[in-house]
């Protein structure tokens, strides 16, 4: 695993339940908000998508964006953490 992929793992393990941040918002934490897609491809491989919340990252816009294991249990956990989710937007 690369040192970007341990860095973007170590940032998301620390979102707490019940928040979400953007893709976008985990690249300027790295120090470059262009890093937004690299951000996502290594969620994409997370080993340990429960563990590793990777369902609490989603798109700038607020829209779900993907997840490992499928769109319906990405909104499933965030509403079980009491995220309000209307169609596939996150109301922040």
């Amino acid at each position: 695993m690369s040192e970007f992929a341990k860095k973007v793992l170590e940032i998301v393990k620390k979102i707490p339940k019940g928040k979400v941040v953007s893709y976008k918002e985990i690249a300027i934490k790295l120090g470059n908000k262009n890093l937004a897609r690299a951000v996502g491809q290594v969620l994409k491989r997370n080993p340990y998508p429960i563990i590793i919340p990777c369902h609490r990252v989603i798109k700038s816009d607020g829209k779900i964006g993907g997840y490992s294991l499928g769109i319906k249990k990405k909104k499933e956990l965030l509403k079980k953490e009491g995220i309000l989710i209307i169609g596939d937007k996150v109301i922040r």
